[in-house]
Parts: C-alpha cells; sequence; structure tokens
C-alpha cells in the first residue's frame, strides 16, 4: 500500500466503523421519531449472534498465530468492541424499559446497532483477510 496522499485507500476496519456509525445515526434518527421500535425476539436475536460472532472471534484468535495481514490487529479490535457492546447493550434493553420517544432510549438504539453492525462488517473484513483480499 502506497503512503501517497493521492493513492490512499481507507482500511477494511475504517470502512466499516463510517458504514456501522451512518447506520447508528440512521437508526436513532428513526427511533426518535418513533418509526421504529424493538420487539425482545429482535434482542434476543442480536444477542445470540453476537454471542456466535464472540466464538468466530476466539477461534479465529487461536487459528490466526502468524498473521494473515497487515489489519488484523484492527480488525479483531473492531470485533470485540462491536461483539461486547451488543451483548451489554441488549443485556440493557431487555431488562429496562425505555419510552419510545425517549432521547436517551434512541441514542441507546443507535449504539446498540451501531456494535451491531461493527461486528457484521468486522467479521467481513477478517473473512477477506482469512483468505488474502487484500485490494
Amino acid at each position: 500500500m502506497s503512503t501517497s496522499c493521492r493513492c490512499f485507500r481507507p482500511g477494511c476496519t475504517f470502512v466499516a466503523v463510517v458504514v456501522s456509525l451512518i447506520i447508528g445515526v440512521i437508526t436513532a434518527f428513526l427511533r426518535i421519531t418513533g418509526t421504529i421500535t424493538f420487539a425482545p425476539v429482535f434482542l434476543w436475536a442480536l444477542f445470540g449472534v453476537s454471542v456466535v460472532l464472540l466464538a468466530v472471534t476466539l477461534i479465529s484468535g487461536a487459528l490466526s498465530r502468524e498473521g494473515c495481514c497487515e489489519g488484523l490487529c484492527s480488525i479483531i479490535t473492531a470485533l470485540l468492541l462491536g461483539v461486547v457492546g451488543t451483548i451489554l447493550l441488549t443485556i440493557v434493553f431487555l431488562n429496562l424499559e425505555f419510552a419510545i420517544a425517549s432521547v436517551i432510549g434512541a441514542i441507546l438504539t443507535g449504539a446498540l446497532l451501531f456494535f451491531f453492525f461493527l461486528a457484521v462488517t468486522s467479521t467481513t473484513c477478517l473473512v477477506r483477510c482469512f483468505f488474502n483480499c487484500n485490494n
């Protein structure tokens, strides 16, 4: 990868964070306007997917001792952040009731979807890394 400013290509993790942030902001906006609500079934599904992604992270860490690509550490960090954030926020949402149009509820909903999509997009980056798709 060239270090020239004209040839800047953002890394997969950077793109994952930006896309997740956009989805989180859109979700918070839709929640504050009352357009979307979450059922407990959806929260349990997010929790289950996050636990599976945590297992994927642990297995991939055990299998890739030598390192497979340049940004593996940032990918694993983003993936762990997304998984842990999703698990913690689903626990919060399953234990507390938030008003539909509450500002705090909207911010936490946006954060939940941000962390979930960060985990999903970081998993995509991890798969690209394992298959050496660095271009």
